[in-house]
């Protein structure tokens, strides 16, 4: 079967079933200032108030959960700068089982303290000089734990992408749906989802620009990889799409818009000052995009994925401040 053709609506109605009660529901939050400022309707689906601050715990419990006795039993082994890391770690906890996440050395103290208090155990690496999919695994085959990606994963995927589902059944219609990039499994699920719910939505992935493997990979029709981008937004830093998520997306992203490092701080600055919410580099990218390409956007309904609220009070402000030195 082709890849794009394993991912479906019916698995993300599923998964929606497995998260009932164990996710939260997240709100969709408008803002008549932000309405103004693109001079569109902006539904903004506020993943920060997920369980693990992101939406990444919706794909983590859907794997997890879909895991038999006897792996669960052995346990399981991820991979993660962040986010996922706490999501696996999270859903490990719910469910009984031990997690092992290798992280890197220099990822957001708050995201590694609070992937540790959830009860993994945290192994580090050097993101710039070392393979971290190939530590992981050999980590996994080392202590025999079941390898759980943070993105290349059909029940991943399907996890997320009721983050869609929930955004259009509260929204209604959109006309378009923008969701940050990094691995690509948010933008595949919601994307799957999206476009089976509203046939003729346009699915907008954000980037950051030093970091537009996607955008390359999309533009030269096969993965590109490029160095590990060094920006705020730590949860973009990936090097290339993944090899399960690309095929989706290509298929279903009608393009990709690049933001710079300050143009995130200041979509951040906007969500705390105007909407009282605190949102991670990462959540704020696609909400970035929107105002800095606000002629695209104007006269329709745009839904965005706030992905996630992982910043550490010191990190915001210095963020905020101006001191926008890479994570």
């Amino acid at each position: 079967m082709e890849p794009h053709l394993m991912l479906s609506i019916d698995d993300i109605h599923h998964a929606a079933r497995r998260l009932a009660g164990v996710a939260h529901r997240t709100p969709v939050i408008t803002s008549a200032t932000v309405d103004a400022l693109i001079d569109a309707q902006v539904f903004l689906k506020a993943e920060n108030f997920q369980r693990g601050g992101a939406f990444k715990f919706r794909g983590a419990y859907n794997k997890l959960a879909s895991l038999t006795d006897d792996e669960l039993n052995r346990g399981v082994c991820t991979w993660s700068s962040g986010n996922h890391a706490q999501a696996v770690a999270l859903a490990a906890r719910l469910i009984g089982t031990r997690a092992v996440v290798l992280m890197p050395d220099d990822a957001p103290r708050t995201k590694r303290e609070a992937t540790a208090r959830y009860g993994a155990t945290i192994v580090t690496y050097d993101r710039y000089t070392e393979d971290r999919q190939a530590i992981a695994l050999e980590l996994a085959a080392e202590r025999d734990l079941v390898a759980v990606p943070a993105y290349d994963d059909y029940l991943v995927m399907a996890g997320q992408g009721t983050a869609a589902v929930e955004l259009i059944e509260d929204a209604g219609p959109l006309d378009f749906l923008v969701v940050p990039v990094s691995g690509g499994g948010l933008m595949a699920g919601c994307g799957t989802a999206a476009r089976a719910l509203l046939p003729h939505v346009r699915l907008i992935g954000v980037e950051p620009t030093a970091g537009d493997d996607t955008r390359r990979s999309l533009a030269a029709g096969h993965r590109v990889r490029i160095p590990v981008p060094r920006t705020v937004a730590d949860g973009q830093q990936v090097e290339i799409p993944g090899e399960l998520t690309f095929p989706i997306n290509r298929r279903l992203v009608d393009d990709v818009l690049l933001i710079s490092d300050g143009e995130i701080v200041e979509a951040m600055r906007l969500l705390f000052e105007r909407m009282k919410l605190v949102v991670e580099p990462s959540g704020a990218s696609a909400l970035a995009a929107v105002l800095s390409h606000r002629d695209l956007f104007a006269g329709r309904r745009v839904g965005i994925v706030l992905s996630g609220g992982n910043v550490g009070a010191d990190r915001f402000a210095q963020l905020i401040s101006g001191e926008t030195g890479k994570a």
